[in-house]
Protein backbone atom coordinates (compact mmCIF):
# COMPACT_ATOMS: atom_id res chain seq x y z
CA UNK A 1 0.00 0.00 0.00
CA UNK A 2 1.55 3.28 -1.16
CA UNK A 3 0.58 6.65 0.24
CA UNK A 4 -1.25 8.96 -2.16
CA UNK A 5 -1.23 12.61 -1.09
CA UNK A 6 -4.23 14.51 -2.45
CA UNK A 7 -3.23 17.64 -4.37
CA UNK A 8 -6.42 19.49 -3.48
CA UNK A 9 -6.42 23.24 -3.08
CA UNK A 10 -7.83 24.59 0.20
CA UNK A 11 -11.20 25.48 -1.33
CA UNK A 12 -13.34 24.87 1.70
CA UNK A 13 -14.51 28.46 2.11
CA UNK A 14 -15.72 28.67 -1.51
CA UNK A 15 -17.74 25.48 -1.24
CA UNK A 16 -19.13 26.56 2.13
CA UNK A 17 -20.24 29.93 0.74
CA UNK A 18 -21.86 28.37 -2.35
CA UNK A 19 -23.62 25.71 -0.29
CA UNK A 20 -25.00 28.28 2.12
CA UNK A 21 -26.29 30.28 -0.88
CA UNK A 22 -27.95 27.08 -2.17
CA UNK A 23 -29.64 26.46 1.16
CA UNK A 24 -30.83 30.07 1.42
CA UNK A 25 -32.16 29.91 -2.16
CA UNK A 26 -33.92 26.63 -1.38
CA UNK A 27 -35.57 28.20 1.67
CA UNK A 28 -36.73 31.18 -0.43
CA UNK A 29 -38.12 28.89 -3.14
CA UNK A 30 -39.85 26.71 -0.56
CA UNK A 31 -41.54 29.70 1.12
CA UNK A 32 -42.44 31.31 -2.21
CA UNK A 33 -43.96 28.04 -3.43
CA UNK A 34 -46.16 27.84 -0.33
CA UNK A 35 -47.29 31.45 -0.81
CA UNK A 36 -48.13 30.91 -4.50
CA UNK A 37 -50.02 27.72 -3.74
CA UNK A 38 -52.11 29.52 -1.14
CA UNK A 39 -52.95 32.31 -3.59
CA UNK A 40 -54.07 29.79 -6.23
CA UNK A 41 -52.91 32.14 -9.01
CA UNK A 42 -50.27 29.81 -10.45
CA UNK A 43 -50.52 26.45 -8.71
CA UNK A 44 -48.23 24.67 -11.18
CA UNK A 45 -45.39 27.17 -10.75
CA UNK A 46 -45.94 27.19 -7.01
CA UNK A 47 -45.76 23.39 -6.91
CA UNK A 48 -42.55 23.37 -8.91
CA UNK A 49 -40.94 26.00 -6.67
CA UNK A 50 -42.07 24.10 -3.58
CA UNK A 51 -40.61 20.83 -4.89
CA UNK A 52 -37.29 22.43 -5.92
CA UNK A 53 -36.98 24.15 -2.54
CA UNK A 54 -37.72 20.92 -0.67
CA UNK A 55 -35.14 19.02 -2.73
CA UNK A 56 -32.57 21.76 -2.10
CA UNK A 57 -33.22 21.67 1.63
CA UNK A 58 -33.14 17.88 1.72
CA UNK A 59 -29.83 17.50 -0.14
CA UNK A 60 -28.20 20.86 0.67
CA UNK A 61 -26.42 19.55 3.78
CA UNK A 62 -24.59 16.77 1.90
CA UNK A 63 -21.74 18.97 0.51
CA UNK A 64 -21.02 20.12 4.07
CA UNK A 65 -19.88 16.57 4.89
CA UNK A 66 -16.91 17.03 2.56
CA UNK A 67 -15.44 19.94 4.52
CA UNK A 68 -12.30 19.16 6.57
CA UNK A 69 -9.94 21.35 8.59
CA UNK A 70 -6.32 20.11 8.67
CA UNK A 71 -3.92 21.65 11.16
CA UNK A 72 -0.12 21.73 10.75
CA UNK A 73 1.51 18.32 11.25
CA UNK A 74 -1.79 16.48 10.84
CA UNK A 75 -3.07 14.10 8.18
CA UNK A 76 -6.42 12.60 7.28
CA UNK A 77 -6.71 9.25 5.48
CA UNK A 78 -9.85 9.07 3.32
CA UNK A 79 -11.63 6.04 1.89
CA UNK A 80 -14.41 6.01 -0.70
CA UNK A 81 -16.78 3.03 -0.60
CA UNK A 82 -14.08 0.84 0.98
CA UNK A 83 -11.23 1.89 -1.33
CA UNK A 84 -8.28 4.09 -0.42
CA UNK A 85 -9.04 7.56 -1.79
CA UNK A 86 -6.00 9.54 -0.61
CA UNK A 87 -4.44 11.47 2.26
CA UNK A 88 -4.79 15.14 3.14
CA UNK A 89 -1.47 16.32 4.60
CA UNK A 90 -1.17 20.06 4.05
CA UNK A 91 -2.81 22.37 6.54
CA UNK A 92 -5.90 24.30 5.45
CA UNK A 93 -9.67 24.17 4.99
CA UNK A 94 -10.52 21.57 2.32
CA UNK A 95 -13.52 20.19 0.52
CA UNK A 96 -13.39 16.66 -0.89
CA UNK A 97 -15.95 14.15 -2.08
CA UNK A 98 -18.63 14.23 0.67
CA UNK A 99 -19.05 10.46 0.44
CA UNK A 100 -15.42 9.94 1.55
CA UNK A 101 -14.96 8.81 5.12
CA UNK A 102 -11.91 9.24 7.31
CA UNK A 103 -10.26 6.10 8.64
CA UNK A 104 -7.85 5.62 11.55
CA UNK A 105 -8.06 2.36 13.54
CA UNK A 106 -5.72 3.73 16.22
CA UNK A 107 -7.74 6.88 16.89
CA UNK A 108 -9.03 5.58 20.22
CA UNK A 109 -5.65 4.28 21.40
CA UNK A 110 -3.50 6.55 23.52
CA UNK A 111 0.00 5.41 24.37
CA UNK A 112 1.60 6.32 27.69
CA UNK A 113 3.00 9.88 27.49
CA UNK A 114 2.45 10.26 23.76
CA UNK A 115 1.24 13.44 22.09
CA UNK A 116 -1.63 11.93 20.16
CA UNK A 117 -4.09 14.15 18.32
CA UNK A 118 -7.16 14.37 20.52
CA UNK A 119 -10.33 16.30 19.81
CA UNK A 120 -12.82 17.04 17.11
CA UNK A 121 -15.96 15.33 18.32
CA UNK A 122 -17.28 12.92 20.88
CA UNK A 123 -17.00 9.21 20.37
CA UNK A 124 -16.72 6.07 22.41
CA UNK A 125 -14.29 6.06 25.37
CA UNK A 126 -10.64 6.03 24.40
CA UNK A 127 -8.38 3.12 25.22
CA UNK A 128 -5.41 4.15 27.36
CA UNK A 129 -2.33 1.99 27.95
CA UNK A 130 -1.11 2.81 31.43
CA UNK A 131 2.32 2.60 33.02
CA UNK A 132 1.92 -1.11 33.73
CA UNK A 133 0.54 -1.94 30.31
CA UNK A 134 -3.04 -2.25 31.50
CA UNK A 135 -5.95 -1.11 29.34
CA UNK A 136 -8.26 1.41 30.94
CA UNK A 137 -11.27 3.21 29.53
CA UNK A 138 -11.51 6.97 29.82
CA UNK A 139 -15.21 7.93 29.95
CA UNK A 140 -16.08 11.00 27.97
CA UNK A 141 -12.80 11.00 26.06
CA UNK A 142 -12.81 12.89 22.80
CA UNK A 143 -11.13 11.42 19.75
CA UNK A 144 -11.07 11.93 15.99
CA UNK A 145 -9.60 10.16 12.99
CA UNK A 146 -6.78 12.59 12.27
CA UNK A 147 -3.25 11.19 12.35
CA UNK A 148 -0.55 13.20 14.08
CA UNK A 149 2.67 13.62 12.08
CA UNK A 150 4.52 15.12 15.04
CA UNK A 151 7.38 13.41 16.83
CA UNK A 152 5.78 11.60 19.76
CA UNK A 153 7.21 9.87 22.80
CA UNK A 154 6.42 6.34 23.90
CA UNK A 155 7.53 5.66 27.47
CA UNK A 156 7.13 1.91 27.77
CA UNK A 157 6.70 0.31 31.18
CA UNK A 158 9.72 -1.14 32.96
CA UNK A 159 10.48 -4.76 32.16
CA UNK A 160 12.32 -7.43 34.08
CA UNK A 161 14.75 -9.16 31.72
CA UNK A 162 17.66 -11.54 32.28
CA UNK A 163 20.96 -10.24 30.96
CA UNK A 164 23.49 -12.47 29.19
CA UNK A 165 24.75 -13.76 32.55
CA UNK A 166 21.27 -14.68 33.75
CA UNK A 167 20.96 -11.81 36.24
CA UNK A 168 17.45 -10.27 36.33
CA UNK A 169 17.54 -6.60 35.35
CA UNK A 170 14.79 -3.98 35.37
CA UNK A 171 15.00 -1.63 32.39
CA UNK A 172 12.78 1.00 30.80
CA UNK A 173 13.12 2.90 27.52
CA UNK A 174 11.68 6.02 25.92
CA UNK A 175 11.16 5.91 22.14
CA UNK A 176 10.69 9.01 19.97
CA UNK A 177 8.72 8.14 16.84
CA UNK A 178 6.54 9.61 14.10
CA UNK A 179 4.31 8.51 11.23
CA UNK A 180 5.94 8.94 7.81
CA UNK A 181 3.57 6.89 5.63
CA UNK A 182 -0.08 7.22 6.62
CA UNK A 183 -1.32 4.55 4.20
CA UNK A 184 1.01 1.89 5.61
CA UNK A 185 0.23 2.92 9.18
CA UNK A 186 -3.52 2.64 8.66
CA UNK A 187 -3.84 -0.30 6.27
CA UNK A 188 -0.78 -2.54 6.79
CA UNK A 189 -1.30 -3.19 10.51
CA UNK A 190 -4.40 -3.47 12.64
CA UNK A 191 -3.37 -0.74 15.12
CA UNK A 192 -0.02 0.94 14.52
CA UNK A 193 0.24 2.27 18.09
CA UNK A 194 -0.27 -1.11 19.72
CA UNK A 195 2.03 -2.62 17.10
CA UNK A 196 4.77 -0.12 17.98
CA UNK A 197 4.41 -0.77 21.71
CA UNK A 198 4.71 -4.54 21.27
CA UNK A 199 7.71 -4.21 18.95
CA UNK A 200 9.45 -1.99 21.51
CA UNK A 201 8.99 -4.69 24.17
CA UNK A 202 10.34 -7.49 21.98
CA UNK A 203 13.29 -5.44 20.67
CA UNK A 204 14.23 -4.46 24.20
CA UNK A 205 14.26 -8.09 25.32
CA UNK A 206 16.31 -9.20 22.31
CA UNK A 207 19.03 -6.60 22.88
CA UNK A 208 19.25 -6.73 26.67
CA UNK A 209 19.82 -10.51 26.58
CA UNK A 210 23.03 -9.88 24.63
CA UNK A 211 24.67 -7.60 27.22
CA UNK A 212 25.72 -8.08 30.85
CA UNK A 213 24.67 -5.45 33.36
CA UNK A 214 28.29 -4.60 34.12
CA UNK A 215 31.54 -5.39 32.32
CA UNK A 216 32.21 -9.15 32.40
CA UNK A 217 34.98 -11.34 31.06
CA UNK A 218 34.66 -13.57 28.00
CA UNK A 219 31.42 -11.93 26.83
CA UNK A 220 30.91 -11.10 23.15
CA UNK A 221 28.25 -8.42 22.71
CA UNK A 222 28.95 -7.52 19.08
CA UNK A 223 28.71 -11.00 17.58
CA UNK A 224 32.20 -10.93 16.01
CA UNK A 225 33.50 -13.77 18.18
CA UNK A 226 35.84 -11.52 20.17
CA UNK A 227 35.22 -10.73 23.84
CA UNK A 228 34.67 -7.03 24.53
CA UNK A 229 33.79 -4.70 27.38
CA UNK A 230 30.23 -3.90 26.34
CA UNK A 231 27.65 -3.62 29.12
CA UNK A 232 24.24 -2.14 29.78
CA UNK A 233 25.62 0.28 32.36
CA UNK A 234 28.76 1.34 30.53
CA UNK A 235 27.56 1.24 26.91
CA UNK A 236 24.12 2.81 27.24
CA UNK A 237 24.48 4.87 24.04
CA UNK A 238 25.45 1.80 22.00
CA UNK A 239 22.66 -0.29 23.53
CA UNK A 240 20.08 2.44 22.86
CA UNK A 241 21.17 2.71 19.22
CA UNK A 242 20.91 -1.07 18.76
CA UNK A 243 17.43 -0.99 20.27
CA UNK A 244 16.44 1.83 17.88
CA UNK A 245 17.68 -0.09 14.84
CA UNK A 246 15.94 -3.26 16.01
CA UNK A 247 12.61 -1.45 16.42
CA UNK A 248 13.00 0.36 13.09
CA UNK A 249 13.40 -2.93 11.22
CA UNK A 250 10.15 -4.17 12.73
CA UNK A 251 8.03 -1.07 12.08
CA UNK A 252 9.09 -0.22 8.52
CA UNK A 253 6.00 -1.98 7.16
CA UNK A 254 3.84 0.11 9.49
CA UNK A 255 5.04 3.40 7.99
CA UNK A 256 6.74 4.55 11.21
CA UNK A 257 10.14 6.13 11.78
CA UNK A 258 12.00 5.68 15.06
CA UNK A 259 13.81 8.95 15.65
CA UNK A 260 15.59 8.04 18.87
CA UNK A 261 15.59 5.55 21.73
CA UNK A 262 16.89 6.21 25.22
CA UNK A 263 17.28 4.08 28.34
CA UNK A 264 15.32 5.81 31.12
CA UNK A 265 15.74 3.28 33.93
CA UNK A 266 18.31 0.58 34.63
CA UNK A 267 18.81 -1.39 37.84
CA UNK A 268 19.17 -4.89 39.16
CA UNK A 269 15.92 -6.60 40.12
CA UNK A 270 15.06 -6.19 43.83
CA UNK A 271 15.66 -9.88 44.61
CA UNK A 272 19.38 -9.65 43.75
CA UNK A 273 20.04 -5.93 44.19
CA UNK A 274 21.49 -6.33 47.72
CA UNK A 275 23.79 -9.19 46.68
CA UNK A 276 25.03 -7.31 43.62
CA UNK A 277 25.67 -4.24 45.77
CA UNK A 278 27.88 -6.32 48.09
CA UNK A 279 29.67 -7.69 45.03
CA UNK A 280 30.31 -4.19 43.71
CA UNK A 281 31.55 -3.06 47.12
CA UNK A 282 33.90 -6.05 47.35
CA UNK A 283 35.22 -5.33 43.85
CA UNK A 284 35.79 -1.69 44.78
CA UNK A 285 37.63 -2.69 47.97
CA UNK A 286 39.86 -5.10 46.05
CA UNK A 287 40.69 -2.45 43.45
CA UNK A 288 41.49 0.06 46.17
CA UNK A 289 43.71 -2.43 48.04
CA UNK A 290 45.55 -3.26 44.84
CA UNK A 291 46.24 0.40 44.20
CA UNK A 292 47.45 0.89 47.80
CA UNK A 293 49.78 -2.10 47.61
CA UNK A 294 51.21 -0.98 44.26
CA UNK A 295 51.87 2.46 45.66
CA UNK A 296 53.39 1.11 48.87
CA UNK A 297 55.78 -1.21 47.00
CA UNK A 298 56.91 1.70 44.85
CA UNK A 299 57.55 3.87 47.89
CA UNK A 300 59.55 1.09 49.62
CA UNK A 301 61.69 0.59 46.50
CA UNK A 302 62.32 4.33 46.31
CA UNK A 303 63.28 4.49 50.01
CA UNK A 304 65.76 1.61 49.74
CA UNK A 305 67.33 3.04 46.59
CA UNK A 306 67.85 6.45 48.17
CA UNK A 307 69.32 4.95 51.32
CA UNK A 308 71.78 2.88 49.31
CA UNK A 309 72.76 5.74 46.97
CA UNK A 310 73.27 8.17 49.81
CA UNK A 311 75.43 5.76 51.77
CA UNK A 312 73.69 6.73 55.00
CA UNK A 313 73.11 3.19 56.25
CA UNK A 314 74.57 -0.16 55.27
CA UNK A 315 71.70 -2.67 55.26
CA UNK A 316 72.11 -6.39 54.98
CA UNK A 317 69.38 -8.65 53.70
CA UNK A 318 67.85 -9.23 57.12
CA UNK A 319 67.69 -5.53 57.92
CA UNK A 320 66.23 -4.81 54.49
CA UNK A 321 63.52 -7.43 55.08
CA UNK A 322 62.65 -5.93 58.44
CA UNK A 323 62.52 -2.42 56.97
CA UNK A 324 60.34 -3.54 54.07
CA UNK A 325 57.99 -5.31 56.46
CA UNK A 326 57.65 -2.25 58.70
CA UNK A 327 57.11 0.14 55.79
CA UNK A 328 54.46 -2.06 54.19
CA UNK A 329 52.61 -2.36 57.52
CA UNK A 330 52.62 1.41 57.92
CA UNK A 331 51.64 2.19 54.32
CA UNK A 332 49.01 -0.54 53.85
CA UNK A 333 47.36 -0.44 57.26
CA UNK A 334 43.81 0.82 57.75
CA UNK A 335 44.75 2.69 60.93
CA UNK A 336 47.56 5.01 61.89
CA UNK A 337 50.72 3.16 62.91
CA UNK A 338 51.86 3.25 66.56
CA UNK A 339 55.64 3.91 66.72
CA UNK A 340 57.77 1.53 68.78
CA UNK A 341 61.24 2.63 69.94
CA UNK A 342 63.81 -0.20 69.94
CA UNK A 343 66.51 0.50 72.53
CA UNK A 344 68.54 -2.52 71.57
CA UNK A 345 69.81 -3.90 68.29
CA UNK A 346 68.10 -5.92 65.62
CA UNK A 347 69.95 -9.09 66.74
CA UNK A 348 69.56 -8.75 70.55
Amino acid sequence: MQEKVLSVKPNGFKVLFLDLLLIVAAIVLFIAGIVILDSETAPVIGGIMLAVGAIGLFFGWIPLCGLHVIKPQEALVLTLFGKYYGTLKNDGFYWVNPFCSSFNPAAKTKLNQSGDVNGGGKSSPAVIFGANGEIAAAPGAVTNNKISLKIMTLNNSRQKINDCLGNPVEIGIAVMWKVVDTAKAVFNVDNYKEYLSLQCDTALRNIVRVYPYDVAQNVDTTGDGVADEGSLRGSSEVVAERIRREIQQKVNEAGLEIVEARITYLAYAPEIAAVMLQRQQASAIIDARKMIVDGAVGMVEMALDRLQKGGMVELDDERKAAMVSNLLVVLCGNHDAQPVVNSGTLYS
